[in-house]
């Protein structure tokens, strides 16, 4: 790392001490005087140079997690990202969230998966996957966490035809491999897909999860998919902490009923 010029804290200006700090560091960023994977430097080092209390400087750090200048690794500190390559989790694809979190973000993805087994399928999944209420399913309950953080908690529902391959993959069941891609490899490519997010306060099982109070709000996305011969084949829930995972929304101008 080259060691750039101290910029000092304007103690005059109303602009406040955590976003300046943000702003020198975002330039060093920048400017690859920190490097993306690179440490940067500790909160006593920058209450040190720059002045300021750790609350300030811890404050300054968590703006630049959340802006996706940088990462935290617990127990090693936190390191520059890549600024351009920092893309979130697509809300709407082909790929499944591990494979969009490696292939838009990398960053080091873990999945514990929390519980698997057959289940009485919730009213909600019958209804998502027109099924009579009282079927039997399979349910796979996963924690995902990016860098060493919690970051994604997820129930996926499958119903009486699928739960069979599901529930015959030991990879997936020991958070080893990609439920996506298992089901795609078995005939359930992703043909289409309804997906519904909203704000929410989680429940306690999942607050526990993912290291947040029950009060703190997380990203709750529903969705119910289907093959391209209309066939549902997987109902999830998933709440995400957005501040750690940001969610990417791709938009285009193509005229998709053209030619229909």
């Amino acid at each position: 790392m080259s060691v750039a010029a101290a910029e000092p804290i304007d103690r005059q200006s109303p602009t406040p001490y955590y976003q300046q700090l943000f702003d020198v560091l975002e330039r060093r960023i920048a400017a690859k005087d920190i490097a993306a994977g690179e440490r940067l430097p500790s909160e006593n080092e920058l209450c040190t140079e720059f002045g300021l209390s750790r609350a300030t400087v811890r404050q300054a750090l968590k703006l630049l997690e959340s802006r996706g200048l940088a990462h935290r690794i617990p127990g090693r500190g936190v390191f520059a990202s890549e600024p351009t390559a920092d893309k979130g989790w697509v809300i709407q694809g082909q790929q499944g969230f591990l494979e969009n979190a490696i292939t838009h973000q990398n960053r080091h993805v873990t999945t514990q998966v929390l519980r698997s087994g057959p289940v009485i399928l919730p009213d909600s999944a019958c209804r998502s996957l027109e099924l009579p209420e009282g079927t039997r399913g399979f349910e796979l309950v996963r924690l995902r966490s990016l860098d060493g953080t919690p970051a994604v908690y997820s129930i996926n529902y499958s119903p009486p035809a699928v739960a069979p391959v599901v529930a015959g993959a030991q990879e997936v069941l020991s958070g080893q491999a990609s439920l996506s891609e298992l089901l795609a490899g078995a005939g359930y490519g992703l043909g289409g897909a309804n997906r519904t997010i909203r704000a929410v306060n989680p429940a306690p099982e999942i607050a526990k999860a993912l290291n947040v109070t029950d009060s703190s709000p997380l990203l709750r996305i529903q969705s119910t998919s289907w093959t391209a011969r209309g066939e549902r084949f997987d109902v999830y829930e998933t709440w995400v902490r957005s501040e750690i995972v940001p969610l990417e929304v791709n938009v285009s101008t193509v005229d998709l009923t053209a030619g229909r």
